[in-house]
């Protein structure tokens, strides 16, 4: 006797795990773009500025921290020595944006007094950095 044949399936394609794997690769690129910014100057607090714009280059960045020390592209610096620093940074013939990246506690003299240091060297754009609220 012969026994009756079961009958044959369709081939079939279980997409599931296809979507669990897109969606893992997914969660890799958008976790690894995260940690893609780019940190200009030391943690402070900005002040907040609804008209603030987005610079496209900064070459300097000078920072302020809460207690009013002053740091030049992540280096400590003296007031007294930021000018003769950002000088040799800047290239002759050349304008080049300097950034100010004061905490929003430091005072307003301490800023106004690394804009004037700033202000003497030629060719110097300053910009105050700030965030959207």
């Amino acid at each position: 006797m012969r026994l009756p044949e079961e009958p044959e399936l369709p081939p079939q394609i279980n997409i599931v795990p296809m979507i669990d794997v897109i969606f893992a690769i997914l969660t890799f690129f958008i976790m690894s773009t995260l940690f893609l910014t780019r940190s200009e100057g030391l943690s402070v607090n900005l002040p907040k500025a609804t008209t603030a714009e987005t610079q496209q280059e900064s070459k300097i960045v000078v920072t302020i921290d809460q207690q009013g020390q002053l740091s030049l592209n992540r280096q400590p610096i003296d007031l007294n020595s930021l000018t003769q620093s950002v000088q040799q940074q800047v290239q002759s013939n050349q304008s080049v944006l300097v950034i100010i990246n004061a905490d929003e506690r430091v005072t307003h003299g301490r800023v106004i007094a690394v804009m004037d240091q700033l202000r003497m060297i030629s060719g110097v754009k300053l910009a105050i950095a700030a965030e959207r609220p």
